[in-house]
Formats: structure tokens, C-alpha cells, sequence
């Protein structure tokens, strides 16, 4: 097959299988597959833009602009108004949701309604900004007593392009500010020497002084997260896409060598990188996925043969990912992609697609395919 020949088969199957689920999913807010079937949930739930994301990557790039899933992606997004406005289940993946629905509407249809929906989210996001210890704090408590508003976690570098974005439409330097902040913050707390990540940090809340880490969803404190990683690798080089700083492309490039190094055969990561022995090694398709975007990001920023270097580690990730983990001719699954892993240490969503997963695969083909353009 020429070179990219199936990535453009990848993509015309991705669009008749989308076409087919969305005609049940329609205008709700998939998370994991479960039995065939991807289970809807809240549209607070942290997930709500991928879908809808991924709906609009295929209206912009196909030939004929499909006005279905143009409808379907407008009313998933107004559906989180409700969220915007109540506040409360608000917390730092405000970006992840608002960027693939408001932003990319936005940047595709120069909707202002759409522009005020993302300045509204980027000026909350913003406000959970500690300017102690110079992070953006992660959840809120998840039970009732539960002291968490001194964590902040690695995920978090997928969700400041809403907020480097706010400043670039608005001319506002202060969304910016707390971003590259964060992004500092994660230089010295979260990305290792050896390009491995930390997924919590703790810091005490009032003094903002460095406490400690937590596993989170790896394996152990100073295990190596595969998705964590992924979300380095990409979240640091939309950083440096955006401030041209040199230290968020060289911590992006390690965490990029540390990835590559630790993958399998197939070039598809386990969840976690350092696991002992005994322990299920389950893949994380995910994780390969949103990778493979973070490498073409790094390939976009660099030149000659290092860029060639990256987009050829990419294209392998999401051609191994096409080729032996799709469930393209499976009419009783709905996910794109197989075996991902979502929360291992509290077994939940394991081996099985996540839509996260999805939409990262469909913006890996897009990148592919040519269109350099991102809703990050």
C-alpha cells in the first residue's frame, strides 16, 4: 500500500462506521464501550467534547461537509450550557470540553456564540488558578470531606490550549499567563530525567509547597502512566506551538523518547510502562492514540530528518492502531478502537474502546492526511 495509501482507508471507514453509530449515540456524550454498546453518560462528565470533537474532524475534512454531524455537534454543545452556567461539576477539564465543541466551531464557522461559550470557560478555568504553588487545581472533592484542592495532575496540559487561545482572540495576555505558569509548574514537578511523568502532584494549598505524588490512575507513585506520558508529550508541544519556549519542546521530546523506548512490538503501549510482574499487562489504545498526535505536533515544530524521525513514529503507532485494534467491519461495536484502559487501579473501563481514544485516532488520520490545522 503507498505510503499513507491506508490511512486514507482507515478514513473512509471511520466515517461509514460513524455514520452508522451515530444514528444511535446522536447528540449525547459517549465514554467506554461496554458489551458492544458506548455507554452515555452526564454531559458534565469530563468526556462530554470528544465526541463531538471527533464529529466535527470529519465534517471539516471530508469532501461533503455532512450537515448530520454538523447538527449533532452543535446540540451537544449547547447541552453543556447547563454545565457552564451551574458552576459546581466545573473543574480543570473545562478545557477538554470546551475546546473540541465552542473553539471548534468557532474556528470553523466563525460562530460568536460559540466564541463567548469558550472566553466564559477560559475565564473559570482560569480561576482555579493557586497563585501559591502556581498550578491549576484538578477535582473537586469527590466525597463528602475529601481535601483535594492542592492537587493538580498531568491531564491538565491537554486542557491549557483553551486558555492560550483566549489570549490570542481576545489579546488578553492574563490567560496565557496562568497557563505557561502551570506548564512551568509541570516542567519541575511532573516530567521526570528519564521522560517518565508523575500523574498527581500534591501541593499544600495555602503555601503552594511542593508535598508529594500519587499514582493516580498508574500502576504506583513512581510507576509510568502510558496515557500520562501521552498527555506530555502533547500537551507540552501545543505549549511551545503557542509560547515558542524551548524548555516545553525539550520536555516534550523526552517524555516523546521516553514513550517510544518502552513500547512493544506492535507499537502499542500497556497502561502503565513499570509494571511488576504478576500484574495485567493490558494495552491502553488511548494512550497510543493521543501519543501519535503529540509526535506530530513535535515533527511540526522541528525540521529534516528529526521531523521525519517523529511523523514516522507516529504514523507507525496509528497504523498498528488501524490495523490491529479496530473493530472497523464489528456492526456490534461501536467503539473505534479496541483495548483501551481507562482506570486500572479501580478496574474500571478496562480493555475496552474509550472514546478519548477514538477521537485521537480520527485527529492522528486527519494529520495524515494533510490538514495541519487543530481545534487545540
Amino acid at each position: 500500500m503507498k505510503a499513507n495509501g491506508w490511512a486514507e482507508e482507515a478514513w473512509e471507514k471511520v466515517h461509514e462506521k460513524v455514520l452508522r453509530t451515530s444514528g444511535r449515540i446522536g447528540a449525547r456524550f459517549p465514554h467506554a464501550s461496554v458489551d458492544g454498546t458506548y455507554v452515555l453518560e452526564a454531559p458534565h462528565w469530563w468526556t462530554a467534547g470528544f465526541w463531538p470533537g471527533l464529529l466535527w474532524l470529519l465534517y471539516r475534512d471530508s469532501d461533503s461537509r455532512d450537515e448530520r454531524y454538523k447538527e449533532i455537534a452543535e446540540a451537544c454543545e449547547k447541552q453543556l450550557d447547563d454545565v457552564l452556567t451551574g458552576y459546581d461539576r466545573l473543574d480543570h477539564d473545562i478545557g477538554f470540553m470546551w475546546t473540541l465543541t465552542s473553539v471548534a466551531r468557532f474556528k470553523l464557522l466563525g460562530e460568536e456564540e460559540s466564541r463567548r461559550r469558550a472566553l466564559l470557560a477560559a475565564s473559570v478555568l482560569s480561576g482555579r488558578f493557586n497563585v501559591k504553588g502556581n498550578y491549576i487545581r484538578a477535582w473537586n472533592p469527590w466525597s463528602e470531606g475529601q481535601r483535594n484542592e492542592g492537587w493538580a495532575i498531568i491531564d491538565c496540559m491537554m486542557n491549557l490550549p483553551l486558555l492560550y487561545w483566549a489570549s490570542e482572540t481576545t489579546g488578553d495576555p492574563r490567560f496565557k499567563h496562568v497557563a505557561t505558569a502551570h506548564a512551568d509548574t509541570v516542567l519541575a514537578h511532573f516530567v521526570r530525567t528519564d521522560g517518565s511523568v508523575n500523574h498527581i502532584v500534591i501541593f499544600d494549598p495555602d503555601t503552594g509547597e511542593f508535598e508529594g505524588v500519587n499514582g493516580g490512575q498508574g500502576f504506583a507513585p513512581n510507576s509510568a502512566w502510558s496515557r500520562g506520558t501521552a498527555w506530555a508529550i502533547y500537551g507540552m508541544a501545543l505549549s511551545y506551538r503557542y509560547t515558542g519556549k524551548a524548555a516545553y519542546l525539550d520536555a516534550a521530546k523526552r517524555a516523546a523518547h521516553f514513550f517510544l523506548a518502552n513500547l512493544p512490538e506492535d507499537a502499542v503501549p500497556h497502561w502503565d510502562f513499570r509494571l511488576p510482574p504478576g500484574i495485567e499487562r493490558y494495552r491502553d489504545t488511548s494512550a497510543g492514540a493521543c501519543a501519535a498526535c503529540g509526535l506530530l505536533e513535535i515533527a511540526a515544530a522541528v525540521q529534516g530528518e528529526e521531523a521525519g524521525m517523529y511523523r514516522e513514529a507516529g504514523e507507525r503507532i496509528l497504523r498498528s492502531l488501524y490495523e490491529n485494534y479496530g473493530a472497523w467491519d464489528n456492526p456490534a461495536e461501536e467503539g473505534l478502537l479496541l483495548h483501551g484502559t481507562s482506570h486500572y487501579p479501580e478496574r474500571r473501563n478496562v480493555d475496552v474502546p474509550l472514546i478519548y481514544g477514538d477521537y485521537y485516532f480520527v485527529e492522528g488520520l486527519s494529520r495524515l492526511r494533510g490538514n495541519s490545522d487543530t481545534f487545540w
